[in-house]
Protein backbone atom coordinates (compact mmCIF):
# COMPACT_ATOMS: atom_id res chain seq x y z
CA UNK A 1 0.00 0.00 0.00
CA UNK A 2 1.53 3.31 -1.03
CA UNK A 3 1.80 6.08 1.54
CA UNK A 4 -0.78 8.81 1.33
CA UNK A 5 0.29 12.36 0.40
CA UNK A 6 -1.38 15.36 2.02
CA UNK A 7 -1.76 18.08 -0.60
CA UNK A 8 -0.57 21.61 0.25
CA UNK A 9 -2.83 24.62 -0.21
CA UNK A 10 0.19 26.81 -1.29
CA UNK A 11 1.35 26.69 -4.87
CA UNK A 12 4.88 25.41 -5.44
CA UNK A 13 7.40 28.12 -6.51
CA UNK A 14 9.61 27.21 -9.40
CA UNK A 15 13.22 26.48 -8.30
CA UNK A 16 14.55 29.53 -10.19
CA UNK A 17 12.25 31.94 -8.36
CA UNK A 18 13.30 30.59 -4.95
CA UNK A 19 16.98 31.07 -5.81
CA UNK A 20 16.36 34.62 -6.98
CA UNK A 21 14.46 35.36 -3.76
CA UNK A 22 17.35 34.12 -1.66
CA UNK A 23 19.76 36.26 -3.67
CA UNK A 24 17.57 39.34 -3.21
CA UNK A 25 17.41 38.69 0.52
CA UNK A 26 21.17 38.35 0.66
CA UNK A 27 21.65 41.59 -1.29
CA UNK A 28 19.34 43.48 1.07
CA UNK A 29 21.17 42.03 4.07
CA UNK A 30 24.53 43.14 2.67
CA UNK A 31 23.14 46.59 1.86
CA UNK A 32 21.77 46.97 5.38
CA UNK A 33 25.12 45.90 6.81
CA UNK A 34 26.96 48.40 4.59
CA UNK A 35 24.56 51.17 5.59
CA UNK A 36 25.19 50.40 9.28
CA UNK A 37 28.95 50.49 8.66
CA UNK A 38 28.59 53.75 6.76
CA UNK A 39 26.62 55.23 9.64
CA UNK A 40 29.25 54.17 12.15
CA UNK A 41 32.04 55.47 9.92
CA UNK A 42 30.16 58.73 9.42
CA UNK A 43 29.76 59.15 13.18
CA UNK A 44 33.46 58.54 13.74
CA UNK A 45 34.38 60.92 10.93
CA UNK A 46 32.08 63.61 12.28
CA UNK A 47 33.72 63.68 15.71
CA UNK A 48 37.23 63.30 14.33
CA UNK A 49 36.55 66.39 12.20
CA UNK A 50 35.32 68.20 15.31
CA UNK A 51 38.46 67.05 17.13
CA UNK A 52 40.71 68.33 14.35
CA UNK A 53 38.93 71.70 14.40
CA UNK A 54 39.23 71.96 18.19
CA UNK A 55 42.96 71.24 18.19
CA UNK A 56 43.66 73.68 15.35
CA UNK A 57 41.73 76.44 17.12
CA UNK A 58 43.60 75.74 20.37
CA UNK A 59 46.92 76.16 18.56
CA UNK A 60 45.82 79.15 16.49
CA UNK A 61 42.64 81.04 17.32
CA UNK A 62 42.76 82.78 13.93
CA UNK A 63 43.05 79.51 11.98
CA UNK A 64 40.60 79.13 9.10
CA UNK A 65 39.72 76.67 6.35
CA UNK A 66 36.84 74.52 5.11
CA UNK A 67 37.40 71.78 7.69
CA UNK A 68 37.46 74.32 10.51
CA UNK A 69 34.06 75.67 9.52
CA UNK A 70 32.45 72.22 9.81
CA UNK A 71 29.65 72.45 12.41
CA UNK A 72 31.17 75.67 13.73
CA UNK A 73 29.16 77.71 16.23
CA UNK A 74 29.59 81.18 17.61
CA UNK A 75 29.64 81.12 21.40
CA UNK A 76 28.54 83.24 24.33
CA UNK A 77 30.48 83.50 27.59
CA UNK A 78 29.09 84.26 31.03
CA UNK A 79 30.93 84.69 34.33
CA UNK A 80 28.97 83.92 37.48
CA UNK A 81 29.25 82.69 41.05
CA UNK A 82 28.62 78.95 41.11
CA UNK A 83 27.15 77.62 44.37
CA UNK A 84 29.02 74.76 46.04
CA UNK A 85 28.81 73.12 49.45
CA UNK A 86 31.91 75.11 50.44
CA UNK A 87 30.52 78.45 49.29
CA UNK A 88 30.22 80.20 45.95
CA UNK A 89 33.17 80.03 43.53
CA UNK A 90 33.89 81.97 40.38
CA UNK A 91 33.02 80.12 37.17
CA UNK A 92 32.55 80.72 33.45
CA UNK A 93 30.04 79.09 31.11
CA UNK A 94 30.68 78.86 27.36
CA UNK A 95 27.53 78.17 25.33
CA UNK A 96 27.27 77.40 21.56
CA UNK A 97 24.71 79.49 19.70
CA UNK A 98 21.90 77.62 17.98
CA UNK A 99 22.33 74.37 19.93
CA UNK A 100 19.24 73.71 22.03
CA UNK A 101 20.51 70.76 24.07
CA UNK A 102 24.30 70.71 23.80
CA UNK A 103 26.35 68.00 25.47
CA UNK A 104 28.43 69.29 28.36
CA UNK A 105 32.08 69.44 29.36
CA UNK A 106 33.45 70.59 32.73
CA UNK A 107 37.10 71.60 32.40
CA UNK A 108 39.13 72.06 35.59
CA UNK A 109 42.33 74.10 35.39
CA UNK A 110 45.65 73.13 36.91
CA UNK A 111 47.98 75.11 39.17
CA UNK A 112 48.10 78.64 37.79
CA UNK A 113 47.51 82.07 39.32
CA UNK A 114 45.15 83.08 36.48
CA UNK A 115 42.72 80.22 37.17
CA UNK A 116 39.88 80.23 34.64
CA UNK A 117 41.51 83.19 32.85
CA UNK A 118 44.63 81.17 31.96
CA UNK A 119 44.99 81.69 28.17
CA UNK A 120 45.45 78.03 27.23
CA UNK A 121 42.39 77.01 29.25
CA UNK A 122 40.31 79.78 27.66
CA UNK A 123 41.47 78.75 24.17
CA UNK A 124 40.56 75.12 24.85
CA UNK A 125 37.13 75.98 26.30
CA UNK A 126 36.29 78.26 23.38
CA UNK A 127 37.43 75.70 20.82
CA UNK A 128 35.37 72.90 22.36
CA UNK A 129 32.30 75.11 22.74
CA UNK A 130 32.55 76.30 19.13
CA UNK A 131 32.27 72.62 18.15
CA UNK A 132 28.79 72.51 19.73
CA UNK A 133 29.47 71.75 23.41
CA UNK A 134 28.55 73.67 26.54
CA UNK A 135 31.71 74.15 28.60
CA UNK A 136 31.93 75.04 32.30
CA UNK A 137 35.22 76.15 33.86
CA UNK A 138 34.99 76.41 37.66
CA UNK A 139 37.81 78.17 39.51
CA UNK A 140 39.78 76.19 42.08
CA UNK A 141 40.87 78.70 44.71
CA UNK A 142 43.59 76.49 46.15
CA UNK A 143 45.09 75.70 42.74
CA UNK A 144 45.15 79.43 41.96
CA UNK A 145 47.28 79.80 45.11
CA UNK A 146 49.54 76.86 44.14
CA UNK A 147 48.09 74.36 46.60
CA UNK A 148 46.57 70.90 46.10
CA UNK A 149 43.85 70.41 48.70
CA UNK A 150 40.79 68.30 49.52
CA UNK A 151 38.37 71.24 49.15
CA UNK A 152 39.04 71.22 45.40
CA UNK A 153 37.69 67.65 45.19
CA UNK A 154 34.35 68.87 46.52
CA UNK A 155 34.33 71.84 44.16
CA UNK A 156 34.91 69.56 41.15
CA UNK A 157 32.09 67.24 42.23
CA UNK A 158 29.72 70.15 42.84
CA UNK A 159 30.59 71.58 39.41
CA UNK A 160 29.57 68.27 37.82
CA UNK A 161 26.27 68.36 39.70
CA UNK A 162 25.64 71.97 38.66
CA UNK A 163 26.37 71.24 35.01
CA UNK A 164 24.16 68.15 35.04
CA UNK A 165 21.29 70.31 36.29
CA UNK A 166 22.00 73.07 33.78
CA UNK A 167 21.86 70.51 30.96
CA UNK A 168 18.53 69.13 32.17
CA UNK A 169 19.76 65.89 33.71
CA UNK A 170 22.50 65.08 31.25
CA UNK A 171 25.86 64.15 32.89
CA UNK A 172 28.89 65.95 31.48
CA UNK A 173 32.41 64.94 30.59
CA UNK A 174 34.83 66.21 33.25
CA UNK A 175 38.34 67.12 32.11
CA UNK A 176 41.01 67.47 34.79
CA UNK A 177 44.15 69.31 33.70
CA UNK A 178 47.52 68.61 35.36
CA UNK A 179 47.19 68.47 39.17
CA UNK A 180 43.42 68.85 38.85
CA UNK A 181 43.37 65.45 37.13
CA UNK A 182 44.18 63.48 40.27
CA UNK A 183 41.65 65.54 42.25
CA UNK A 184 38.98 64.96 39.58
CA UNK A 185 39.62 61.22 39.80
CA UNK A 186 39.03 61.34 43.55
CA UNK A 187 35.78 63.21 42.90
CA UNK A 188 34.68 60.64 40.31
CA UNK A 189 35.08 57.74 42.72
CA UNK A 190 32.75 59.47 45.22
CA UNK A 191 29.18 58.05 44.94
CA UNK A 192 27.76 61.56 45.46
CA UNK A 193 29.37 62.81 42.26
CA UNK A 194 29.85 59.77 40.01
CA UNK A 195 26.24 59.73 38.62
CA UNK A 196 26.76 63.27 37.32
CA UNK A 197 29.98 62.46 35.41
CA UNK A 198 29.57 60.84 31.98
CA UNK A 199 33.31 60.20 31.68
CA UNK A 200 36.56 61.64 33.01
CA UNK A 201 39.45 62.87 30.87
CA UNK A 202 42.83 63.10 32.60
CA UNK A 203 45.31 65.43 30.91
CA UNK A 204 48.81 65.15 32.38
CA UNK A 205 47.45 63.86 35.70
CA UNK A 206 49.15 62.22 38.68
CA UNK A 207 48.55 58.95 40.51
CA UNK A 208 50.76 59.49 43.57
CA UNK A 209 51.64 63.00 44.79
CA UNK A 210 54.54 61.73 46.86
CA UNK A 211 56.07 59.96 43.86
CA UNK A 212 55.67 63.09 41.70
CA UNK A 213 57.23 65.20 44.45
CA UNK A 214 60.22 62.85 44.65
CA UNK A 215 60.61 63.16 40.88
CA UNK A 216 60.66 66.96 41.15
CA UNK A 217 63.37 66.71 43.80
CA UNK A 218 65.54 64.00 42.21
CA UNK A 219 64.86 63.98 38.43
CA UNK A 220 64.17 60.24 38.73
CA UNK A 221 60.96 59.04 37.06
CA UNK A 222 59.74 55.92 38.86
CA UNK A 223 58.32 53.29 36.49
CA UNK A 224 55.44 50.84 37.12
CA UNK A 225 57.58 47.88 36.08
CA UNK A 226 60.20 48.72 38.67
CA UNK A 227 63.26 50.93 38.63
CA UNK A 228 63.49 54.50 37.41
CA UNK A 229 64.92 56.58 34.58
CA UNK A 230 66.71 59.92 34.62
CA UNK A 231 64.32 62.61 33.36
CA UNK A 232 65.18 66.25 34.16
CA UNK A 233 62.28 67.89 36.00
CA UNK A 234 61.16 71.48 35.63
CA UNK A 235 62.31 73.54 38.63
CA UNK A 236 58.83 75.12 38.72
CA UNK A 237 57.45 71.96 40.31
CA UNK A 238 59.88 71.96 43.23
CA UNK A 239 59.15 75.66 43.83
CA UNK A 240 55.42 74.87 43.94
CA UNK A 241 56.08 72.16 46.52
CA UNK A 242 58.11 74.53 48.69
CA UNK A 243 55.45 77.25 48.39
CA UNK A 244 52.76 74.82 49.56
CA UNK A 245 54.92 73.76 52.54
CA UNK A 246 56.70 77.01 53.42
CA UNK A 247 56.85 76.34 57.16
CA UNK A 248 59.09 73.33 56.50
CA UNK A 249 61.67 75.46 54.65
CA UNK A 250 61.57 78.89 56.33
CA UNK A 251 61.53 80.18 59.89
CA UNK A 252 58.39 81.76 61.32
CA UNK A 253 60.03 85.19 61.05
CA UNK A 254 60.82 84.66 57.36
CA UNK A 255 57.44 83.21 56.37
CA UNK A 256 55.59 86.41 55.27
CA UNK A 257 58.46 87.67 53.10
CA UNK A 258 59.28 84.17 51.79
CA UNK A 259 55.65 83.67 50.74
CA UNK A 260 55.58 86.97 48.88
CA UNK A 261 58.98 86.45 47.21
CA UNK A 262 58.24 82.90 46.09
CA UNK A 263 54.81 83.92 44.83
CA UNK A 264 56.47 86.52 42.61
CA UNK A 265 58.91 83.88 41.39
CA UNK A 266 56.08 81.51 40.47
CA UNK A 267 54.29 84.39 38.77
CA UNK A 268 57.35 84.81 36.56
CA UNK A 269 58.22 88.18 38.08
CA UNK A 270 61.81 87.47 39.21
CA UNK A 271 62.72 91.14 39.63
CA UNK A 272 60.05 91.52 42.34
CA UNK A 273 61.25 88.35 44.06
CA UNK A 274 64.88 89.52 44.02
CA UNK A 275 63.90 92.83 45.61
CA UNK A 276 62.67 91.00 48.72
CA UNK A 277 65.69 88.76 49.34
CA UNK A 278 67.43 91.33 51.54
CA UNK A 279 64.59 91.15 54.04
CA UNK A 280 65.18 87.45 54.74
CA UNK A 281 67.51 85.91 57.31
CA UNK A 282 70.78 84.51 55.91
CA UNK A 283 69.36 80.97 55.98
CA UNK A 284 66.07 82.04 54.42
CA UNK A 285 67.89 84.01 51.73
CA UNK A 286 70.06 81.01 50.87
CA UNK A 287 66.96 78.85 50.44
CA UNK A 288 65.21 81.46 48.28
CA UNK A 289 68.30 82.03 46.14
CA UNK A 290 68.58 78.29 45.50
CA UNK A 291 65.02 78.35 44.16
CA UNK A 292 65.47 81.53 42.13
CA UNK A 293 68.71 80.30 40.55
CA UNK A 294 67.12 76.90 39.80
CA UNK A 295 69.59 75.04 42.02
CA UNK A 296 67.09 72.48 43.24
CA UNK A 297 69.98 70.09 43.96
CA UNK A 298 70.99 72.31 46.88
CA UNK A 299 67.58 71.72 48.49
CA UNK A 300 67.24 68.03 47.61
CA UNK A 301 67.88 66.57 51.12
CA UNK A 302 65.39 68.98 52.70
CA UNK A 303 62.83 68.32 49.97
CA UNK A 304 63.03 64.56 50.43
CA UNK A 305 62.79 64.96 54.21
CA UNK A 306 59.67 67.14 53.83
CA UNK A 307 58.07 64.70 51.37
CA UNK A 308 58.57 61.87 53.82
CA UNK A 309 57.12 63.96 56.67
CA UNK A 310 54.10 64.90 54.54
CA UNK A 311 53.41 61.30 53.48
CA UNK A 312 49.92 61.05 55.04
CA UNK A 313 48.76 64.37 53.53
CA UNK A 314 50.08 63.48 50.07
CA UNK A 315 48.52 60.00 50.20
CA UNK A 316 45.09 61.41 51.08
CA UNK A 317 45.21 63.59 47.96
CA UNK A 318 46.37 60.79 45.66
CA UNK A 319 44.28 58.35 43.60
CA UNK A 320 46.77 55.61 44.44
CA UNK A 321 44.97 52.95 46.48
CA UNK A 322 41.64 54.84 46.43
CA UNK A 323 39.99 54.10 43.07
CA UNK A 324 39.42 50.35 43.07
CA UNK A 325 35.63 50.84 43.06
CA UNK A 326 35.59 53.52 40.35
CA UNK A 327 32.61 53.19 37.98
CA UNK A 328 33.23 56.13 35.62
CA UNK A 329 34.82 55.68 32.16
CA UNK A 330 38.33 57.17 32.02
CA UNK A 331 40.40 58.60 29.16
CA UNK A 332 44.10 59.18 29.90
CA UNK A 333 46.25 61.63 27.93
CA UNK A 334 49.85 62.56 28.74
CA UNK A 335 52.72 64.28 26.98
CA UNK A 336 55.75 62.05 26.56
CA UNK A 337 58.05 64.99 27.40
CA UNK A 338 56.11 66.27 30.41
CA UNK A 339 58.68 67.47 32.96
CA UNK A 340 56.25 68.59 35.68
CA UNK A 341 54.15 65.44 36.11
CA UNK A 342 56.10 62.67 34.36
CA UNK A 343 54.26 60.43 31.84
CA UNK A 344 54.93 57.35 33.96
CA UNK A 345 52.16 58.66 36.25
CA UNK A 346 49.63 57.90 33.53
CA UNK A 347 51.02 54.36 33.25
CA UNK A 348 50.54 54.00 36.99
CA UNK A 349 46.97 55.31 36.62
CA UNK A 350 46.21 52.81 33.85
CA UNK A 351 47.20 50.02 36.27
CA UNK A 352 45.39 51.58 39.23
CA UNK A 353 42.01 52.24 37.59
CA UNK A 354 39.73 49.19 37.05
CA UNK A 355 40.50 47.89 33.57
CA UNK A 356 36.86 47.96 32.45
CA UNK A 357 36.77 51.74 32.99
CA UNK A 358 39.90 52.62 31.00
CA UNK A 359 38.56 53.67 27.58
CA UNK A 360 41.74 55.12 26.13
CA UNK A 361 45.39 55.79 27.00
CA UNK A 362 47.59 58.03 24.86
CA UNK A 363 51.11 59.08 25.79
CA UNK A 364 52.29 61.22 22.93
CA UNK A 365 54.79 63.75 21.70
CA UNK A 366 51.84 65.70 20.28
CA UNK A 367 51.04 66.87 23.78
CA UNK A 368 53.25 68.76 26.23
CA UNK A 369 52.37 69.24 29.90
CA UNK A 370 49.01 70.93 29.34
CA UNK A 371 48.71 71.85 25.68
CA UNK A 372 49.24 70.48 22.17
CA UNK A 373 52.73 70.69 20.69
CA UNK A 374 53.37 72.52 17.42
CA UNK A 375 56.33 70.24 16.64
CA UNK A 376 54.52 66.89 16.60
CA UNK A 377 54.74 64.51 13.66
CA UNK A 378 51.67 64.01 11.47
CA UNK A 379 51.23 60.49 12.89
CA UNK A 380 51.25 61.76 16.48
CA UNK A 381 48.78 64.48 15.51
CA UNK A 382 46.53 61.89 13.87
CA UNK A 383 46.48 59.78 17.03
CA UNK A 384 45.70 62.85 19.13
CA UNK A 385 42.84 63.78 16.79
CA UNK A 386 41.45 60.24 17.07
CA UNK A 387 41.78 60.27 20.89
CA UNK A 388 39.98 63.59 21.28
CA UNK A 389 37.39 62.50 18.72
CA UNK A 390 36.57 59.53 20.97
CA UNK A 391 36.15 61.87 23.94
CA UNK A 392 33.82 64.23 22.03
CA UNK A 393 31.82 61.24 20.80
CA UNK A 394 31.44 60.00 24.39
CA UNK A 395 30.30 63.46 25.49
CA UNK A 396 27.60 63.61 22.82
CA UNK A 397 26.16 60.08 23.12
Amino acid sequence: MSPSVVPSDAPHAPPGNAARGRRRGLVWLVLCFLLILAGIAGDFLRYDLKSYAVLRRVLDKSASGPLLSYEFHTISERDFQMPTSGGAVRARLYWPAGVVHPPGVVTVHGIHRLGIDEPRLVAFARAVSSAGFAVLTPEMNALVDYHVDAASITTIGDAAIWMDGRLGGRPAIVTGVSFAGGLALLAARDPRYAPHIRALVLMGAYDDLARVSRYLATNQEELPGGGSVLSPAHDYGASVYVYAHLAEFFSAEDLPVAREALRYWLWEQPENAQALLGRLSPEGRATMEALCTRRIDLLRPRLLQAIQADHAELAALSPRGQVANLRVPIYILHGSDDNVIPPAESLWLAREIPRAQVRGVLITGAFAHVDPSKRASWYEELKLVSFLGGVLRAAAH
